[in-house]
């Protein structure tokens, strides 16, 4: 398996397998502005065949401390190997490489597959309501990086 930065024509790849990997439709959520500028903190997990996984993130611009993890994907085919751990470990030793000093992601409460795996990798989770508007509820998640 091969981790390696994201590019911009990474985004087509993605675009189409993110509603089938999630089963159901979540594109829109993922635009292509974050491979087109955020391609460098991004990342892509890749066998020689096929589309492992990947993991959409950015250094804050505003929060000089902060690194924010907007979306990941793990093929269905390789879930329960380790990859999504592997993905933000890397992620983390880029923020690190930074000097960012925390990590931050979001999901819906809905979302406890989500929540169980971002408390498993040391997140801390807060549940805010009407975050993103009334009646969107949203779990913030935040971990703090150590040296």
């Amino acid at each position: 398996m091969n981790l390696r930065p994201a590019t911009p024509s990474d985004y087509d790849r993605i675009i189409t397998v993110v509603d089938a990997w999630w089963t159901r439709e979540v594109h829109a959520i993922l635009p292509r502005l974050f491979l087109d500028h955020f391609h460098r903190t991004s990342l892509i997990a890749e066998t020689p065949n096929d589309l492992a996984g990947f993991l959409v993130g950015f250094l804050s611009p505003s929060l000089p401390d902060t690194a924010y993890i907007h979306f990941v994907g793990v093929n269905p085919g390789f879930r329960g190997t380790g990859l999504a751990r592997r993905l933000y470990e890397a992620f983390f030793a880029l923020a690190r490489a930074d000097g960012r000093t925390t990590v931050r992601a979001l999901t819906s409460p809905e979302n406890t597959a989500s929540i169980a795996f971002h408390q498993a990798m040391g997140f801390t989770a807060t549940l805010a309501t009407a975050h993103d508007g009334p009646g969107t509820d949203r779990v913030l998640f935040h971990r703090p990086l150590g040296g």
